[in-house]
């Protein structure tokens, strides 16, 4: 797989995932759910010319959501919680200074 296909898109607008960029340098993606951590980390070092020291996985499942009268589940996704080394970090968003 190649990293395009491994990081399908940052999750940086949760509270969550803000808290954990602040706290601990660490970033959270929405990942192929076929890819591994190794193939992960590989990804995020390449992509973002970044040091990763550690990757965490979890499957994140899907929600019940009502479609007219009838209740559907959303597809279950995967989730990554990559940890950055201290020096390193990963810019999403331009931050403007007035």
């Amino acid at each position: 797989m190649s990293p395009d296909e491994v990081i399908k898109r940052p999750i940086a607008l949760t509270e969550k995932a803000a808290r954990l960029k602040e706290g601990h340098n660490q970033v959270v993606f929405e990942v192929d759910r076929r890819a591994n951590k190794i193939q992960i980390r590989a990804a995020v070092e390449a992509l973002f010319d970044v040091k990763v020291t550690d990757v965490n996985t979890l499957i994140q499942r899907g929600k019940p959501k009502r479609l007219g009268r009838k209740y559907m589940n959303r597809r279950n996704w995967k989730k990554a919680i990559v940890t950055l080394q201290e020096d390193h970090d990963i810019q999403f968003f331009e931050e403007s200074e007035e």
